[in-house]
């Protein structure tokens, strides 16, 4: 069986999980061990379980000569992991239409008023608030889908949703770049098909909100995304 992660691994995993995507470590910096010792007050065997553990999740990479460093970030990797989003999550959003009850419908509900409330606060220039937004935003993705019955579905969404999460963390400057979107009636609408048990018109919208989404990071991007092809 695998080794069960430590408790002081757990936290660090986590620490350095939630700055990685909030983009206090910049793609391809650098993780030097004994800095982050120092950073975080915790020993080398912690930091290495959850460096691996951020590897295994594609945040982190690692060479023999090199050592870890953040994952970088590049125009073919946004579209990839928009792409298996949408091959995984619409078949988890079809599931969830066809074995979704009265606790799935009301926990979709329930996160789009949510959303809807942080949406309305948000302030462009309080990491809190934007903070909070995208916490609102993944219950309400994760709402849609949470009825599907596959645990190794949820997992594979979980990963995904981390991945594009970081492409959404703009440099100062860059959300003017970003095109103007109506959020509220994209996900209201696609709250009203799953919940109408419309499968076709709900993957549609998932689908197409997806896509728009990619198209609009890769603008607020500016060309900054380096390509790896």
């Amino acid at each position: 069986m695998p080794k069960k992660p430590s408790s002081l691994s757990a936290q660090v995993y986590s620490r350095l999980r939630h700055e990685i995507i909030g983009g206090t470590f910049a793609p391809e910096e650098p993780l030097r061990l004994a800095q982050l010792k120092d950073r975080y007050g915790v020993g080398f065997s912690p930091l290495r379980e959850a460096l691996t553990r951020l590897s295994a999740e594609g945040l982190v990479s690692a060479e023999a000569m090199r050592g870890f460093y953040v994952a970088p970030l590049s125009l073919e990797d946004l579209y990839d992991t928009i792409e298996t989003r949408i091959f995984v999550e619409t078949e988890a959003l079809r599931r969830s239409i066809e074995r979704g009850g009265d606790d799935w419908e009301a926990r979709i509900v329930s996160a789009l008023h949510g959303f809807k409330l942080q949406l309305g606060r948000r302030d462009e220039n309080n990491p809190e608030s934007l903070e909070t937004l995208e916490d609102r935003h993944r219950d309400f993705h994760f709402a849609l889908v949470s009825a599907s019955g596959s645990a190794r579905m949820q997992a594979i969404i979980e990963t995904l949703y981390v991945g594009s999460a970081r492409y959404r963390v703009l440099r100062p400057g860059h959300q003017s770049a970003y095109p103007i979107r109506d959020l509220e009636v994209e996900h209201s609408a696609i709250a009203e098909a799953a919940l109408g048990r419309e499968t076709g018109q709900a993957i549609r919208l998932l689908e197409d909100h997806y896509r728009r989404t990619a198209e609009g990071l890769e603008l607020a991007h500016q060309g900054k995304l380096k390509a790896t092809a």
